[in-house]
């Protein structure tokens, strides 16, 4: 740290805004020659880019210069990790007894089930010994100085069946979350959750994984509790039968119910797929997201989509052994996986394709870790295009205000109407932002259950807007203005928003107050 400030500090000293504003940087090859020049006046060997963009970011605050896109964008480590409107910071519990007893899933000492060593996520937990305050801490010092902003975080609680945990277990693990964002320690979770409405990392959602089968109303209140504001269901297949040779220990109705319920509470929800199980075919598996995408008693608002693969530890590893099991090859996943994302709804975001498995720990399967960078790139020789929300994302492309449209499109889904408002770039069909509004049945109450502006994550009280940025330039408060008019025309009374815990404020502003962990206007 103190070698980091030094370097800093000479590079200030020789004046680097100056250097910045008198050089032409428009690309890496420019990026380059300056820092090789740089280097060689300063006479120190060549200077990290993390050293560059400290000292950036210190010149910047000091002598208050505009934002310069190619020191914000090209310096981060993995830009896209902030592209997407959030910082993520994923945290793992530490191992509990599982209720289920499926057949695919691995079994590891020490670590939850389903989850294996060699996993990204895992390895940082096992370090920090499953601390969720070391876990947020040590991973928003990360991204910090890889370059990303860490404002607004999206926090992704994994570890299995979550509702499955000890209560006091739950309520302290997300209370050390809270401290962790807050960077200082509270009570209590409530008061945890106060401080963080206004903290320099705001938690502006949760993200929990759990069973269909432990969805009901005293949970979802629980959740609520806790500031969730989107659940992982472990869907897996819609089928019974396939539930049933693999072992999941429910059926269809549950997940049917499950999606019910979280809808209707305002939750955002995300699908666990499994193509490939026991007893399913290529055929089955595409007719399978068909249903999960035109049956109204389906429609998740996102896809995790993990093909089935052999692990020891796993009852279906002897099922393999015994020759009575064979998974998909390349082949047949990366056609399956194209067909389905080509059918795959605008209002759908598929998050993942492939588990971060390392191929070591893998015996059968596909052991490909860059599965949908080879299917993006066969999709564009076959001329298809994904639809889905990941694949239309605005990223870091440069917009114009005039090229935004705002398209809505209506659908219905578990008893209940899904308007979906979206403001798309019509020039390059790209995701610009989007509001998720539910009217539900017999319900005078309509629902927000997700806002979301895409681009680079720009700081909340950032004065100095990029060029190319979608964040801040009021088209969440124009899509919030959309679905009141729209709610109002319904002969709604009031809107309900499922906020997370640090876009509490931001709603404030908009005329709504907490009332039961929701955000509230009447209308």
């Amino acid at each position: 740290m103190l070698i980091l400030k030094s370097m800093a500090n000479k590079i200030n000293n020789y004046k680097l805004t100056q250097e910045i504003k008198s050089s032409k940087i428009n690309n890496f090859d420019d990026f380059l020659k300056w820092k090789r020049k740089i280097s060689k006046k300063l006479n120190i060997n060549m200077i990290s880019n993390i050293d560059i963009l400290s000292a950036y970011k210190q010149t910047r605050a000091t002598n208050k210069i505009n934002i310069i896109p190619f020191f914000e964008n090209q310096l981060k480590k993995r830009p896209v990790r902030s592209l997407s409107g959030v910082a993520v910071v994923a945290v793992l519990t530490k191992q509990w007894p599982c209720p289920g007893d499926c057949i695919y899933c691995p079994t590891e000492a020490g670590i939850p089930k389903s989850y294996l060593s060699g996993e990204p996520a895992v390895e940082r937990a096992k370090l920090l010994d499953f601390d969720p305050y070391k876990q947020v801490v040590t991973r928003i010092k990360s991204l910090k100085q890889t370059g990303h902003p860490v404002d607004k975080i999206e926090l992704i609680v994994i570890g299995g069946t979550w509702s499955y945990l000890p209560k006091q277990y739950q309520i302290w693990f997300i209370k050390k979350c809270f401290d962790a964002a807050n960077q200082a320690k509270s009570k209590t979770l409530l008061s945890a959750q106060k401080k963080n409405e206004t903290a320099k990392h705001r938690i502006i959602g949760l993200t929990l994984e759990t069973r269909p089968d432990y969805i009901n109303k005293t949970e979802i209140k629980r959740m609520r509790k806790l500031g969730c504001t989107r659940v992982e269901i472990g869907v897996q297949s819609v089928y019974d039968d396939i539930l049933e040779k693999n072992n999941r220990g429910h059926k269809t109705k549950e997940i049917i119910k499950a999606t019910k319920l979280l809808k209707n509470s305002g939750f955002k929800i995300c699908y666990h797929m499994m193509p490939g199980l026991l007893g399913s075919s290529i055929k089955k598996d595409l007719a399978m997201f068909k249903q999960i995408f035109t049956n109204p008693v389906f429609q998740p608002d996102m896809l995790k989509i993990y093909p089935c693969v052999i692990t020891k530890g796993s009852k279906l590893f002897d099922i393999w052994k015994n020759n009575n099991y064979k998974p998909y090859t390349d082949e047949q996943l990366i056609d399956l996986i194209i067909k389905i994302k080509s059918i795959t709804p605008r209002y759908v975001r598929i998050n993942r394709l492939i588990r971060d498995i390392p191929a070591w720990q893998i015996e059968a399967g596909s052991k490909t870790s860059n599965l949908r960078e080879i299917i993006q790139e066969k999709m564009k020789d076959m001329k298809l295009k994904c639809k889905c929300i990941r694949c239309r994302e605005i990223k870091d492309k440069q917009i114009t205000i005039k090229n935004l449209k705002l398209l809505n499109k209506e659908y219905t889904a578990s008893d209940g109407q899904e308007i979906w408002l979206s403001f798309n770039d019509t020039k390059q069909d790209k995701l610009a932002a989007f509001i998720r509004l539910r009217l539900p049945t017999n319900s005078s109450t309509a629902l927000i259950r997700e806002l979301h502006t895409y681009g680079q994550l720009i700081e909340i009280d950032s004065s100095k807007q990029p060029h190319k940025a979608t964040q801040h330039l009021g088209l969440g408060k124009k899509l919030i203005l959309a679905a009141t008019k729209i709610a109002k025309q319904r002969g709604c009374k009031k809107m309900s928003i499922i906020a997370g815990i640090g876009t509490r404020e931001y709603y404030r502003k908009l005329g709504y107050r907490l009332k039961n962990t929701y955000m509230i206007k009447s209308l």
